[in-house]
Formats: C-alpha cells, sequence, structure tokens
C-alpha cells in the first residue's frame, strides 16, 4: 500500500480528478463575468453613462477585440450586438446576470457531484484494501491487535479521508481559481484596495496555518486515545466474566474514568485553540470591508474611484473570505488526513505479509486422496525469535491416524497450524501428494485440510451456514438476473471495476456441494445430519428446533403436520391415562400453569409491543385493566409480591438458584422495590406515581398459581381475567392485530416454538418427572411420525450469535468438527479440538471421529497422551523437537518421553 495519501490519491484518481478540471476552469470564467456585470448595471443602465440623452440606444452583447500589432493592430467587432434603449438593456443585463448565476450553480453541482463519487470510490478501494491485508495477515499477528481497533479504524478513521480524497486537487483548484479571480478583479478596479485586499490574505494564509499546528498534535492525540478507548472497551466486554468474579468493577470505572478525563483534556485544548483561530480568522474578514468602505468612499468622494466599481469590488470581496477560509480549512483537512492515513497504514503494514497470489481464486488441481504428507526438517521461529518448532521431518500415508503428544509448550500445536498452513514455515518444506504446500494457493490447502483448535469461532449465522462455511471456496454457478436487479448488478459490477474491489457475486451459488459428496442442497441436510451425528450433537440440535418459532415460509405443509403431531401428541397422552400432566389452553379456562400475562393475551407476543416486560405500561393493556376493573386489584397483588419478593430475597447473594427458580426480582433490582415499598408506606397505593404504578404491575402478570403458590389468585380473580381475555380480544384495535397470535386449538400458531404448539398447553407443575416424561412421549411420536429430521432441520435455522455464544461451549466445538468433517478433506487436522469436553465426552467424540475417518488421514493433538493408544502412529513432541515416533505399542514400552507422559511422576 502507498505509504502516503497523495500517493494513493495520484495512483487511484488521477484520471477522475483531471475529468473534473475543465468543469472548474468553466467556472472561474463565469464566476468572473458575474463579478464585472454589476458593475456595467449600475454605471451603464442605472447611472446611465451609456443614454447620454433619453433616445439614446446602446448595443447589448456586442463583442470585440483588439488584433495584435503583428496582424496589423485595429479593433475587431465580429459580432455588433443588439441596439436597446435604457429599460430593456437594463433587464437584458439583469437577466443575463442571473443566467451567470444558474450556471455557475449548475457547474458548482456538477464538480461537487463527481467529487462526491470520486471520493466514495476511494474509500471503497482504501477500506477494501485494508480488510485485504487483515485477510493476508500471518496468523501471529493477530495476538498483537485488537480487534475493536481494527473494526474502528476501517469503519471510523478512515471516514474523513473519503470526503477529502474527492477534495484533494479539485478544492485547491477550485477554491484557489474563485480567490484569485476574485483578488484579480479587485486589483483591476482599484491598486490599492487590491493591495489591501491581498496584504490580509497574506496574513491569513500565513498566520492561521502556524496557529493550527498545535491543533495538529491534539488531532493525532485524540485519534489515537479514542482508538485505545474503543480497545478497552472491547477489552471489557471480552473480560467481562473476569471482572465480575474478582469484583473489579470499581477498579475499570477508575481507568475507563482516566482515560476519559485524559480525552477530555485534549479535546478541551482542541476546542479552545479551534475557536480562538476562527475567531482571528473571522476578525480580519471583518476588518477589510471597514477599510474598504474608508478608503474607497473616500476615492469615490474624490473622484478617483466610481460608484460601480467601488460596489463591485465590496461584492468581490464579500466572495473572497469564504474561499480564503475554505482553503486554510483544507490545508488543515489535508495534514489531518495525512497523519490519520498515515497512522492508519502503519498499523496495517506487515513484513510477513502474505502475498496476494496465495490467496487467488485460481483453478487447482484435484484433492490428493493418495500418498503421503511429507514433512522435511520443519522449523518455525516465533516473534521473540525461539524456534518453535525445529527440524522436524516425518511421513504420513494418507490413510492413517496420527497423534501429536506432548507437555506443555512441546509444540503440538504449532506443528498441527504448520501442517494445516496456517503458518509458513521458517524453513523446510511439506509435502502432499508430491504438492508443496508451503507454496500452494489457498484454493488447494483450503480444500486438502480442515483444521479445528480451540476454542473455534462460529460466525454469527444460523447453525447450518456455520457448518456449510467450509464448503464456500469460489462461486459454482452465477446467479441469473432480469430487470431492474440486472441493472442494479451491472452498476454494482462497474463500480466494482472502478474502485478495484473484487467482482465476484455474493449472490452466486457459493456451496460446494460436491466436495461434501452431494449433489445438491436435497442431500445437504442428510449429509449434516450424519455428522452431527458423529460428533454427538443432533440430540442438541434437534432440542434448539423444538424451541424455534417457524414463520409461515415453511408452508402448510409443515402447519399440517405440525398440528398432525398435536393431535397424535393428545391421543397418546390419553392412552396412557396422563392427559393431565398437561394442561391445555382453554378459550372458557384459565391455565393454572400459565402466567397470567399468558392467560391475560391468551395468545403469544410477536415482537415487543405484549412482551410480558412491556404489558403494565402498554396503553391498550392499561385500557383493558381499567375496563375491567382489574387495576387496583393487581396494583394490591404487585405490592403484596414485591413485600414478599424483598423479605425473602434481599438475604441471598448474586446468582443463587432461587432467584432464578422463585423470584420475579433480579438481586439487583431489589434495592429499587426496596425504595418503592418505603413510598408506599409514606403515601399507600393511590399516591405513587406512574413509574411506581408500572414497576407494580408488572409483577403480578409473571404469576403462575400452579408454579409461585403464594395464594394471590383465587378462582374469583381468575374468573375476572377470562373476562379480561375476552375484552381483549374484542376490542384489540386493528393496528395491533398483528402484535398477538391468539391460541387456537385448530391452527398452528407461527409465533410460538414447535414444541408449544405440539404440546398446546403447560406441562404441570408438581407432577414428579413430567417434564422429562412428557419430552420423551413428545420425540417418540416425533420419531412415529417421521418428522425429527424436519425439526432437525428446523434447528439447524437457529442463529448462534456473535462467536456463537448462544450455544453451550461444548457445542460450539462440536459445530467446529462437524464443520470440518463435512468438507471431507484429504488430511483432517484437530488441535486439541475436543479439550474442552470431559473425558468422557472427549473419548466417545475421539472414536466416532476415528471411525468416521477410518482409511483417511487424521492428525490429532491431543491433550491426553493416553488417548494415542487408539492412533496408527503417535508423534511426540518435545520444546519444539521430534523426540520419538512411532507406534503406541512400542513407544509405550520403552523409557521414552510418551512413557512418562503416561506415567506421570
Amino acid at each position: 500500500m502507498e505509504r502516503t495519501l497523495f500517493k494513493f490519491i495520484t495512483r487511484y484518481s488521477k484520471r477522475e480528478q483531471l475529468l473534473i478540471v475543465p468543469f472548474v476552469v468553466a467556472s472561474m470564467v463565469v464566476y468572473f463575468l458575474s463579478l464585472d456585470l454589476p458593475k456595467t448595471i449600475i454605471n451603464q443602465a442605472i447611472q446611465g453613462h451609456s443614454f447620454p440623452n433619453p433616445d439614446s440606444v446602446a448595443s447589448f452583447l456586442r463583442f470585440s477585440f483588439t488584433l495584435p500589432a503583428l496582424l496589423g493592430g485595429g479593433r475587431v467587432t465580429p459580432f455588433d450586438g443588439f441596439e436597446l434603449s435604457r429599460l430593456p438593456y437594463l433587464f437584458a443585463l439583469c437577466v443575463t446576470f442571473l443566467t451567470l448565476i444558474v450556471i455557475n450553480g449548475l457547474l458548482k453541482l456538477r464538480i461537487n457531484t463527481m467529487k462526491g463519487w470520486l471520493g466514495e470510490r476511494m474509500l471503497r478501494r482504501l477500506r477494501f484494501q485494508l480488510f485485504d491485508h487483515i485477510l493476508r495477515f500471518p496468523l501471529p499477528r493477530f495476538r498483537r491487535v485488537k480487534a475493536a481497533e481494527m473494526a474502528s479504524m476501517i469503519k471510523d478513521e478512515i471516514e474523513p479521508l473519503g470526503g477529502f480524497i474527492g477534495d484533494s486537487v479539485i478544492t485547491p483548484l477550485f477554491l484557489g481559481g474563485q480567490a484569485l479571480t476574485a483578488l484579480f478583479f479587485i486589483v483591476y478596479q482599484n491598486i490599492a484596495l487590491g493591495m489591501v485586499a491581498l496584504g490580509v490574505v497574506a496574513v491569513q494564509t500565513v498566520v492561521i496555518p502556524k496557529l493550527r499546528r498545535r491543533l495538529l498534535f491534539l488531532a493525532k492525540a485524540r485519534q489515537l486515545g479514542a482508538r485505545q478507548l474503543a480497545g478497552r472497551i472491547a477489552e471489557c466486554v471480552d473480560g467481562v466474566a473476569e471482572i465480575h468474579a474478582h469484583g473489579t468493577s470499581n477498579y475499570e470505572r477508575a481507568e475507563f474514568s482516566d482515560r476519559l478525563g485524559r480525552l477530555f483534556r485534549i479535546r478541551f485544548e482542541f476546542y479552545q485553540r479551534k475557536f480562538f483561530i476562527k475567531f482571528l480568522n473571522n476578525f480580519l474578514s471583518q476588518m477589510t470591508p471597514f477599510i474598504f468602505y474608508s478608503i474607497g468612499g473616500y476615492l469615490v468622494i474624490v473622484g478617483r474611484l466610481d460608484i460601480g466599481a467601488l460596489v463591485a469590488v465590496i461584492a468581490a470581496y464579500k466572495d473572497l473570505p469564504s474561499p480564503v477560509k475554505e482553503l486554510i480549512d483544507w490545508d488543515q483537512r489535508r495534514l489531518d488526513v495525512s497523519i490519520k492515513y498515515s497512522q492508519v497504514i502503519e498499523q496495517f503494514t506487515v513484513e510477513d505479509l502474505m502475498p496476494t497470489a496465495v490467496q487467488d481464486m485460481v483453478e487447482v488441481p484435484a484433492v490428493p486422496r493418495e500418498g503421503v504428507l511429507r514433512a522435511a526438517n520443519l522449523t518455525l521461529v516465533d516473534e521473540s525469535g525461539a524456534k518453535a518448532i525445529e527440524g522436524v521431518s516425518f511421513e504420513i500415508p494418507l490413510h492413517e491416524h496420527v497423534a501429536l503428544v506432548g507437555g506443555h509448550g512441546s509444540g503440538t500445536t504449532e506443528l498441527a497450524q504448520l501442517v494445516a498452513r496456517l503458518v509458513f514455515p521458517t524453513n523446510g518444506s511439506l509435502e502432499i501428494g508430491g504438492i508443496d504446500v508451503t507454496r500452494a494457493p489457498e484454493a488447494l490447502t483450503g480444500r486438502t485440510f480442515a483444521y479445528v483448535g480451540t476454542p473455534s469461532y462460529l460466525f454469527p449465522l444460523s447453525v447450518r451456514d456455520n457448518l456449510i462455511y467450509g464448503l464456500k471456496h469460489r462461486p459454482i454457478r452465477e446467479a441469473e438476473y432480469e430487470g431492474e436487479a440486472l441493472s442494479a448488478r451491472r452498476f454494482q459490477l462497474r463500480e466494482a471495476e472502478r474502485t478495484g474491489t473484487p467482482l465476484y457475486d455474493i449472490n452466486a451459488q457459493w456451496v460446494d456441494y460436491d466436495a461434501a459428496g452431494v449433489s445438491g442442497p436435497d442431500e445437504m441436510d442428510a449429509r449434516i445430519l450424519e455428522v452431527l451425528h458423529v460428533v454427538d450433537l443432533d440430540e442438541a440440535i434437534f432440542e434448539l428446533g423444538l424451541r424455534s418459532a417457524v414463520d409461515e415460509s415453511h408452508g402448510e405443509a409443515l402447519r399440517d403436520r405440525m398440528l398432525g403431531a398435536r393431535e397424535a401428541m393428545r391421543e397418546r397422552l390419553e392412552s396412557l391415562n396422563i392427559q393431565d400432566w398437561v394442561e391445555r389452553f382453554d378459550p372458557a379456562q384459565y391455565n393454572r400453569n400459565a402466567t397470567l400475562a399468558e392467560n391475560l393475551l391468551f395468545g403469544t407476543p410477536v415482537g415487543r409491543t405484549f412482551d410480558i416486560e412491556n404489558l403494565a405500561a402498554n396503553a391498550y393493556v392499561r385500557r383493558v385493566l381499567d375496563e375491567t376493573g382489574l387495576t387496583d386489584e393487581l396494583l394490591r397483588i404487585g405490592h403484596k409480591v414485591a413485600e414478599t419478593m424483598v423479605e425473602l430475597f434481599s438475604g441471598l447473594p448474586p446468582g443463587h438458584e432461587f432467584f432464578e427458580r422463585f423470584s420475579f426480582i433480579r438481586h439487583e433490582d431489589l434495592p429499587s422495590y426496596q425504595a418503592l415499598l418505603a413510598r408506599i408506606l409514606e403515601s399507600g397505593l393511590k399516591g405513587i406515581g406512574n413509574a411506581d404504578r408500572d414497576q407494580l404491575l408488572a409483577l403480578p402478570f409473571k404469576l403462575s398459581p400452579a408454579r409461585h403458590r403464594l395464594g394471590l389468585l383465587d378462582d374469583a380473580l381468575q374468573a375476572r381475567v377470562l373476562d379480561a381475555r375476552r375484552y381483549f380480544a374484542q376490542h384489540l384495535p386493528e393496528n395491533l392485530t398483528s402484535a398477538v397470535e391468539f391460541f387456537d386449538p385448530q391452527r398452528y400458531n407461527t409465533a410460538a416454538s414447535l414444541q408449544d404448539n405440539i404440546l398446546f398447553g403447560k406441562i404441570v407443575t408438581g407432577q414428579a418427572e413430567a417434564a422429562t416424561r412428557i419430552g420423551a412421549l413428545l420425540r417418540q411420536v416425533l420419531d412415529e411420525l417421521g418428522l425429527r429430521p424436519l425439526v432437525t432441520s428446523i434447528g439447524l435455522d437457529y442463529q448462534v450469535g456473535t462467536g456463537g455464544a448462544r450455544l453451550a461451549a461444548a457445542d460450539r466445538q462440536k459445530v467446529a468438527i462437524a464443520r470440518a468433517l463435512l468438507k471431507r478433506p484429504a488430511v483432517l487436522v484437530l488441535d486439541h479440538a475436543a479439550a474442552i469436553l470431559d473425558p468422557a465426552s472427549q473419548s466417545r467424540a475421539l472414536g466416532r471421529v476415528l471411525d468416521y475417518r477410518k482409511g483417511q488421514a487424521v492428525i490429532w493433538a491431543l491433550s491426553r497422551a493416553e488417548f494415542s493408544e487408539r492412533f496408527d502412529k503417535v508423534l511426540v513432541l518435545e520444546r519444539g523437537k521430534l523426540a520419538e515416533h512411532g507406534a503406541f505399542e512400542s513407544l509405550k514400552c520403552t523409557d521414552g518421553l510418551l512413557h512418562k507422559l503416561l506415567n506421570p511422576a
């Protein structure tokens, strides 16, 4: 990348900059004419210099010029113009002046539009180049950079560069031309006034930039401080569990406050200096008209300057401070963005950046499935200069399973990353099937190897999208467009070509089904279910499917099958005489195992409008409660609940299980409820404010009589809630009908989960093992109806969240292993991939993966040396060197390193 901003601008936008220059030159000509024309209007038309008597006429648009002496001299008049009397002459000049203003405005519009296009294209190019560098960073580089800072630089710090790049050449040309035109015009009218204007401009252009040098330093410090602040915020977000665990939240507050204080001092000084400079600049600009009025007025009085020229000079100077000020601002921006550019490029400049050719999308030979993986004298020197791997050599047939074992710091992880070509060796070679892996493009290594580390990263997509991510190497089939979509695609291609970004289409078919061993999407789910079973994740994904809500996009067939499952489940419960274990939703009955909110709505909220946390403050719900006379009763119940919760839970520590099981109040909310109870004690329920009423009303909505057994919802109150239910449904405004989907025994509820749709009720509380037994019956019914694959497929659409945070840590790791298995690599490299699992789960996962990969290469860096017994060969490392290798049985019988790892003292 170019080291300076103007080299970047020159290299990539020289042609576009030059295309704008003719418009700038044309605007200067129009601008000069618009400055000169008012003098003609005042002197010739208004004062009548061209009309010595009432019958005189003047020539309008007369064009003449003087020939050079070499051509004989004399004036030539190609066009004699139009003869007009005084009043038409005045109007003609005024219309001409208006025309010049319009033309000048249109030229400015065109110039600004072209600058905008240019700036946005260059910003797009720069952002892509920086992101491209991130993709080519060597893996160790990411240990020294913070993700938040990288994102901040690409998103925010270079944002001003886009606007400046469009202005970098054209703005000084345009503003400089405008200022010089105005100065030339003033000097042309009167040399004395011209020298005054020139002197003030000279002071502005010399003094102001000198004063702004300190601003540049402050701007740089502000930028670095803001970047470090973003990085610190990201650190606290990532380490929030440690902050809570060690009780260091106040230390972090102090540290963050200190950073804000230092940043404030920088910004405070910056704005003090900035506004002083602005004051000085404005003072100098306003000083000049004073001189013009005094000196120019004197010259008019003594007859050395006509009034039209003075008015024209003052009008011209009115246009002069603005371009001069903007030129000074431009120079400030130039220095500022140049510093920003240099700082950003410095962060993205890496000596051992991966060559672009390594990641080019090229045709590659078929993935080698036979032969050997051969390493010769592999050496890896880390950032500190130490040898993490030293002189390792081995040969692994592509049908063998090999274990990497060693103690702490032995280099098993580094060797696994070398084999997977995540890092490049400092010395030595690695070949597979006769292909030099160290020189091969990622198009080949990405298909040949699959690597799973710990912890593995999941993208914030669905489970399915994360699984097939490893199959998206290149577009397999281009997308087809027509109509407006085709026009939009052509525009996108043109702009991509202009900005040097790839022409790849994200809407193309990227998934390589052949690599997964299937013919298309219809077979992919079955293949995914196969690998999920290998990693023991199929049941967990099935559970996610049961907990998922399915919208109408899945069609009538799905809804009909789920309604069939609902009926089959009801019949199964009746056949076992346990139908009372599920209290079904009945429009005429209060469901004692559901919350008051669920009983009132008798449906599932869609969106946040009728969410249980928002019901108390919802205007329509408050109207329903008022109309049915429930408001005061629920306030009384809320008061009682608050008293009970504060009394029972105020002495419990944060995170106690009772808060999850029984309390409606979080531990951190207890003080606010204690304060609320104190206010009620002082002024009574009638005297509290609206916010307190909402806080109290929110509590009864969470009550379930069967679960909480507080005796607050008696039969009479339940009957009144049923009346309120009917009122709610009958008077629901049309604009709120989409905010709730009511329960209906004959309809599928798209807002509810699959499990809730099938049960169509609540599992009773207090019945021993009811939830376990009902869950088992539900699975049995779905299996009998052949719906398990469908439910699992729905579970695959579950969104895993940022980094897979919505999944358990063990499940995240299993998804990563399944992703690697799905792409069917020639060599599967697992770097302590199962270490997060408990020993029994590790053993089970290891056995299943090895069975599934029978006859295909597996290289597994193990956390437990005893598991190496299941492998064909064992490589034992110590301090980066290959200490011993061979079959497990032969190595364990010697007094070597493996024997010591298996039998620690």
